[in-house]
């Protein structure tokens, strides 16, 4: 199939869709910056958030989000709903503990233009830990194991429209579903800047356990296992606070 590809001479609208669960702690440093970063009148910020008992869209709403509550959870499914509600030209969805590139609209809306449809960021961990490094490293190849959600990702909302949204069947490794159905028929392009991404996981794991849990999941992924299996093994391989 030939790969589909977008131009344009003007500046497009960005909606901002992040997902949420329980990120009292990051979404309110998140929106701020993202706020801070962009010119006036480029972007909307939309948290959707799947009923957060810690106040989660309390502080994203006083933040400057615009927040909506998310008919169920899982996080392809708020991704959809905030697409649903988005009003840009471009949609860019963004996890809760992201630290944010400050030039993304520009880097973004230029990319776009160039004929990119889709694309994301390179990443660093937010930790100097030498292991950490490689991952960080990896994430400047094309293949995808190198992609994650992680890295934010951004689509037209013609493409994204044509591919009819992420997958609510994924329960887990959404981003690498839809990620693939990008490549079959768009431009996928990897910005050469990075964002800064939560170490978190690996505060309560070591980096050889983290890296066999992924292993595990991509494996069971590419064995057309059902996700709900995916999840349940992943959480099991891993300790959470």
């Amino acid at each position: 199939m030939r790969k589909l590809r977008f131009r344009s001479s003007s500046a497009r609208m960005l909606s901002v869709i992040i997902p949420t669960y329980n990120e009292v702690a990051n979404i309110g440093r998140l929106v701020a910056d993202l706020r801070r970063y962009a010119p006036p009148g480029s972007i909307e910020i939309l948290v959707v958030d799947a009923r957060s008992p810690d106040g989660t869209a309390e502080a994203a709403q006083a933040a400057g989000a615009t927040v909506l509550e998310a008919p169920k959870p899982g996080r392809a499914t708020q991704l959809n709903y905030g697409a649903q509600h988005a009003r840009g030209d471009i949609f860019y969805f963004v996890h809760a503990d992201v630290g944010i590139h400050p030039d993304y609209v520009a880097t973004v809306q230029a990319a776009v233009a160039q004929g990119h449809a889709a694309g994301c960021y390179r990443f660093r961990f937010d930790s100097p830990h030498p292991l950490l490094r490689i991952n960080s490293y990896g994430t400047r190849f094309k293949g995808i194991m190198s992609r994650g959600g992680d890295q934010t990702l951004f689509v037209t909302r013609a493409l994204f429209e044509q591919l009819g949204g992420f997958n609510e069947q994924f329960v887990i490794m959404e981003d690498f579903e839809i990620i693939q159905r990008i490549q079959r028929v768009a431009s996928f392009y990897i910005v050469p800047l990075d964002v800064v991404v939560s170490a978190r996981k690996y505060e309560t794991n070591s980096w050889l356990r983290v890296q066999i849990a992924n292993l595990t999941a991509f494996a069971l992924y590419f064995l057309k296992q059902p996700t709900p299996r995916i999840a349940r093994t992943y959480k099991r391989m891993l300790n959470y606070r």
